[in-house]
């Protein structure tokens, strides 16, 4: 008689090697599909801004002292939407800095190729 867990573990295991490799084929796909497409500029407005903040708990293994534990890290993503002469409206990726320096109600050139965010000039 065989033990349901130890037929669970490779199940399990497939299924997680699977999910990595379809995210890393969907991330290239995704990059092969941006270099391909044209680099718009394009009037803009930025209508909003708006940040993803994700917390991540970490077991810690101990210090010198034996000490256990937990600590968190923190990871925000940026993202800004842009709203074109045409009406259509378009959300983008853009680091910290980038997102610093932009505000509501700017407007300028957007330029952008594919889903990957360029530049935006005033």
């Amino acid at each position: 008689m065989s033990d349901p867990m130890s037929s669970m573990v490779p199940i399990m295991f497939i299924i997680v090697i699977g999910i990595i490799i379809f995210s890393l084929g969907q991330g290239i796909v995704t990059w092969n599909k941006n270099n391909q497409s044209p680099r718009l500029t394009v009037s803009a407005v930025i209508v909003a801004k708006r940040k993803n903040i994700t917390h991540h708990q970490h077991a810690n293994a101990g210090d010198a002292s034996g000490a256990h534990g937990f600590y968190t890290t923190t990871n925000t993503t940026y993202y800004v939407t842009f709203q074109t002469e045409s009406g259509d409206r378009m959300e983008f990726q853009v680091s910290g800095t980038e997102y610093g320096m932009l505000a509501e109600g700017d407007t300028g050139r957007l330029t952008f190729q594919g889903t990957r965010y360029l530049a935006f000039e005033r």
